[in-house]
């Protein structure tokens, strides 16, 4: 038996004792880690201390050497037991997961081992935390406590969702918020990247997505339904070669990015650059009001079906990731009702009510994407459910069943909808909005409230649980038009949702987790970063 294999049952023991009873030693460490002994001795940081790597994780030492700790020249070495020692052991697989770590410090060296690159990174994000704020002010004596942590996450899916369609924020940004989750230990980026307000994403074979769609003339102010207007056009969009730029930045920080390309609804933006796509047929500019548009895609011309698929085939070429969200969400279906093409066309097929046609277009949808070895995504009417008090019952009365393979983004509605949905075997990420909105106010969702999410809701029974893939907070950008407002309605609160993903909830508490931000905060200080106190 190996030496690592030794010190991680042992440690594993140790845990094990640890929740039968005996309290828990805490570190300042957002996420708080699940198990943590402590002893009195340090390890020293200097100059000459070298960063000890194996063949996975140079993109790491990378990442720790150059963009962590400028203050200190730390050579990257692949021999040695003395220094930062960064290593994947496949054989703990079983043990850490995939995003585990091991994460020990004494007097001679930092260890940090995991069964992936991930594992090892989500340990250097540890130890980074426990390292003071300004490290050139202390690099003559840089000291890391002696420390014995085993951690891995309680969810696979801890996101954070931008929509950049409603006001465009921009590269520097993204990177920005990117870092913070890093930090966190958050690993999905979810990037609402089209909507009815605009069209952020270049797609080659359609120029006018963004030549037209990506820009308005105005915007709304003073809430919805208001008649006050921003006075000034908006737009922005992405480039293929700043998206890659973006993917790449992500992926050394093991974050995957999601893109949502909205569809039926939600698509004024696109029918604007090209009018043939909508249902109605009159819009010919980006609208400047927020809230549920009346067009929806014609999904019963073939040449809108074409479209998407062109649009998917240059995302799919693009992002690596293997999900696209397609949205799904508030489709107004007056607009199908009043069409005789799409009438005729849901008679043509059997299809029994709009809620209906809406499943047969997604289901179409998903079978390309199937097809092209990628999954889909959407919102939870994409299975027919009814979310809101302004749609019809009537209009959702459903004979058709959604395909299997898609995953369900639960947002709004109840535990019933929940347990319709695993119960049918569909993976879940719960976001309800009513605890996970970022763009409410905190006196909706206070911090606590925030900390207080269990995705896992009351009354699922404990045989779903591992069908809910885990949670997602979402910064929706209607009313947040500047930067500095968005981040006093992210920060603190991506901390407090970053615990609610990785964390197990025996090892939870607010008050520890109060005190633990306090070190968080004044990095963003630092940084310039805007919080809400």
């Amino acid at each position: 038996m190996t030496r690592v294999k030794e010190l991680f049952i042992a440690l594993l023991l140790a845990f094990l004792i640890t929740n039968n009873g005996v309290a828990q030693e805490s570190v300042n460490i957002i996420p708080q880690p699940n198990s943590v002994e402590r002893s009195e001795h340090s390890f020293t940081i200097a100059d000459d201390t070298p960063i000890v790597v194996d063949k996975h994780n140079k993109k790491n030492a990378y990442y720790l050497q150059k963009s962590i700790l400028p203050a200190f020249k730390m050579p990257i070495v692949s021999q040695g037991s003395k220094g930062i020692i960064l290593k994947v052991a496949k054989d703990l697989l079983v043990d850490l997961g995939e995003e585990g770590y091991h994460l020990e410090v004494d007097r001679n060296s930092v260890s940090i081992i995991g069964s992936t690159e991930a594992g090892v990174f989500y340990g250097i994000q540890s130890m980074l935390q426990m390292l003071p704020l300004d490290l050139k002010e202390n690099r003559e004596n840089l000291e890391l406590p002696a420390v014995n942590i085993i951690d891995h996450p309680r969810f696979s899916w801890r996101a954070f969702m931008l929509d950049e369609s409603r006001h465009f924020k921009g590269m520097a940004q993204v990177k920005k918020l990117l870092d913070q989750m890093a930090l966190l230990k958050m690993n999905v980026f979810h990037w609402h990247l089209t909507d009815d307000q605009g069209w952020r994403i270049e797609i080659k074979k359609y120029p006018k997505l963004t030549d037209v769609g990506a820009y308005r003339k105005n915007s709304q102010r003073g809430g919805w339904g208001s008649d006050k207007r921003s006075g000034e056009a908006h737009g922005g969009y992405y480039t293929q070669e700043q998206i890659k730029e973006i993917i790449a930045y992500a992926a050394l920080r093991q974050i995957t990015i999601i893109p949502e390309i909205e569809m039926p609804g939600h698509a004024s933006a696109a029918i604007a650059a090209y009018p043939w796509l909508g249902t109605i047929g009159e819009l010919k500019e980006v609208p400047v009001v927020f809230g549920k548009l009346p067009d929806s895609y014609n999904v019963a011309d073939p040449r809108v079906y074409d479209f998407i698929q062109n649009v998917l085939s240059e995302v799919m070429d693009l992002f690596p990731v293997r999900i696209i969200h397609i949205g799904g969400d508030e489709v107004k279906f007056d607009a199908w009702k009043e069409s005789k093409m799409v009438q005729g066309f849901m008679k043509e097929n059997g299809l029994h009510s709009p809620a209906d046609l809406q499943i047969f277009f997604t289901n179409k949808i998903s079978k390309f994407l199937d097809k092209n070895d990628h999954r889909m995504m959407g919102w939870n009417e994409i299975m027919g459910q009814n979310v809101h008090e302004w749609q019809s019952d009537k209009d959702y009365e459903v004979k058709s069943t959604l395909a299997t393979s898609a995953i369900i983004h639960f947002w709004k509605g109840n535990i019933d909808l929940i347990n319709d949905a695993v119960s049918k075997g569909y993976d879940i990420v719960n976001s309800h909005h009513v605890n996970t909105y970022l763009d409410y106010s905190y006196e909706h969702i206070s911090l606590q409230k925030a900390y207080d999410f269990n995705p896992i809701p009351d009354g699922l029974d404990k045989k779903y649980h591992d069908k809910v893939l885990g949670s997602g907070c979402q910064m929706w950008g209607e009313w947040i038009p500047t930067v500095a407002d968005m981040d006093r309605q992210v920060f603190p609160r991506l901390a407090a949702f970053a615990e609610v993903g990785w964390t197990n909830t025996d090892n939870k508490d607010f008050n520890t987790f109060r005190t633990n931000l306090e070190m968080i905060l004044k990095r963003w200080e630092k940084l310039g970063i805007a919080f809400a106190d």
